[in-house]
């Protein structure tokens, strides 16, 4: 997993939990697309889907890439 330098005096980066729709889990960033923020611990773990591919998670954002994108990073997987 990636070193995440995080900002503590961001108003709009943050950990979240979410749900993240993703086909491995190796990856360590993943698109707004793919990312579903939820309220709690227990919300993200009831969302889990293996079906879908909707795996609950702790990441961090959303950051604008340099392609304009907003990305969430993973922090670690639920």
């Amino acid at each position: 997993m990636q070193r995440i330098i995080v900002d503590p005096e961001s108003k709009s980066l943050a950990e979240r939990y979410a749900l993240v729709k993703a086909a491995n889990r190796r990856r360590g960033r993943f698109p707004e697309g793919c990312v579903t923020v939820v309220d709690s611990e227990e919300a993200a773990r009831a969302g889990r889907d293996e079906l879908r591919k909707l795996h609950p998670a702790v990441v961090y954002g959303p950051s604008s890439s340099s392609e304009g994108q907003k990305l969430y990073y993973l922090v670690k997987w639920l």
